[in-house]
């Protein structure tokens, strides 16, 4: 039985985000990275109204998916693999060694600059619940939207263009599925960043990168990431192509791991393993007062497992 980190992308941000960490000597540095690269204080970035702008909530997120490693890193076991949903991805690579947590932050800056530039104007994302993957595809063909992550059997993240997810939207809707528009003005994961991904994948073969400590599973296949090659492959691909995140949680779970304890702010990556896979033990920092409490879960979690 072992343990899974998993890193958090956009959506949870919160001006408590970093509340557990920002006196913590561990994530000093990680903090005053951030600081720096946002020309603000991290904490004051996370209680701002733009905390959801890509340049913002990319090196945040990092951030606190970091931050939270480096205060718990001395008091848990070795993780057996880490995974990240999307920006997640990014310090998912950082936490198992493939490169520095400085190199993490500005390749989060770098990443949201080549998304912001590549994006239509007029484009975004919305949640689909409630119908099979087969249906929201022949949605998608016929209104020219993509799926952008793959949550679950029925459980789906669109984007494209506003239009197009608009009378996607409306169709779905007859056929008596959920629909959720997301914050999100960029449609990540999807085609219509094709060019971000070329330009990240060109940042990437200048940065420092190395092979990963531990197994990091890619967002685009759920493959383990074990090389250089397939660090920037899978980590420029997946600007324009779908997260296949269900196939993730899957790959995890066959591989051993039955204690998944989520970093970052919110709940939402636990909820999704929680529910797919109830015999599991699964929390999030963010249910903890203190560092100290889920540290003691894990060490708890992994002995109820054995």
């Amino acid at each position: 039985m072992s343990l899974a980190l998993l890193c958090p992308g956009q959506g949870a941000q919160h001006p408590a985000m970093f509340d557990r960490v920002r006196d913590l000597p561990a994530a000093r540095e990680v903090l005053d990275t951030a600081t720096a690269l946002l020309g603000r204080d991290v904490t004051a970035a996370a209680a701002a109204d733009d905390r959801f702008d890509n340049a913002v909530a990319q090196p945040l997120l990092c951030a606190a998916s970091l931050a939270h490693w480096q205060g718990l890193r001395e008091r848990l076991p070795p993780p057996a693999l880490v995974a990240g949903y999307s920006i997640g991805e990014l310090a998912a690579q950082s936490i198992a060694s493939s490169f520095s947590a400085t190199t993490c932050l500005t390749l989060a800056s770098q990443r949201a600059q080549l998304m912001d530039a590549a994006s239509p104007s007029d484009a975004g994302m919305q949640a689909l619940l409630g119908l099979p993957r087969v249906a929201v595809q022949a949605l998608c063909d016929t209104h020219g939207a993509y799926i952008a992550i793959a949550n679950g059997p029925d459980h789906f993240i669109l984007g494209g263009r506003s239009a197009a997810l608009r009378a996607l939207a409306a169709d779905a809707v007859q056929q008596r599925a959920e629909v959720r528009v997301l914050p999100v003005h960029v449609p990540a994961h999807t085609p219509l960043l094709a060019s971000a991904a070329d330009g990240f994948a060109r940042v990437l073969a200048q940065a420092p990168l190395q092979a990963p400590q531990w197994p990091v599973l890619a967002g685009i296949n759920a493959r383990p990431v074990r090389d250089r090659a397939a660090l920037e492959h899978s980590l420029s691909a997946q600007l324009a192509q779908t997260i296949e995140w269900a196939q993730l949680m899957r790959q995890a779970f066959e591989r051993g791991a039955r204690v998944f304890l989520q970093l970052g702010p919110g709940t939402a990556l636990a909820r999704m393993v929680a529910s797919a896979y109830p015999c599991c033990e699964v929390r999030a920092v963010e249910e903890f007062q203190r560092l100290e409490g889920a540290a003691a879960w894990v060490d708890a979690a992994l002995g109820r497992q054995q």
